[in-house]
């Protein structure tokens, strides 16, 4: 028994170390969809509507943190299955970024929205008629959602 407590401290350790040395970041959204319809937002410090989301926290996974981000951004809690669509490598500010994103027909309105620092509007699209400053990785993943594009693997 005392070896495999070894076991398991030395790969913490491990893995610990190589994630010190590689500094990876990993995150998840959440794209919300009702019928024909999609939820983004529009965060006050980049421009462009996208699918909320945010970083995965040390000792959550990806689908809670999703979960979290969804629910903190917009005020809709996800109450059914959620799916993972895809895991994608987000090069737009540096190699070191990957994004889950996980897809809910199934949810409900938690608390109404409100704006703040970090969020400035919420709204729900129709996938045929986008606002002209959806981001164009936002635009990328709803034509995959709907299969109108082969799902590429960067974000």
């Amino acid at each position: 028994m005392a070896g495999l407590s070894w076991l398991r401290m030395r790969a913490q350790v491990f893995l610990f170390a190589k994630g010190v040395v590689h500094r990876l970041t990993f995150g998840a959204r959440g794209a919300l969809v009702n019928g024909e319809q999609v939820l983004l937002i529009r965060h006050t410090y980049v421009p462009g509507w996208h699918f909320p989301g945010g970083g995965v926290d040390p000792g959550e996974t990806a689908e809670a943190a999703f979960r979290r981000e969804v629910f903190e951004e917009t005020g809709y809690r996800v109450v059914g299955p959620a799916t993972l669509f895809g895991l994608y490598h987000n090069v737009q500010a540096t190699n070191r970024d990957h994004v889950a994103l996980y897809v809910s027909h199934d949810f409900e309105e938690g608390r109404p929205f409100r704006p703040s620092r970090e969020i400035a509007e919420m709204g729900w699209f129709d996938r045929h008629a986008l606002p002209v400053d959806v981001s164009a990785c936002t635009r990328q993943r709803i034509a995959e959602l709907f299969g109108e594009a082969p799902q590429r693997p960067e974000w």
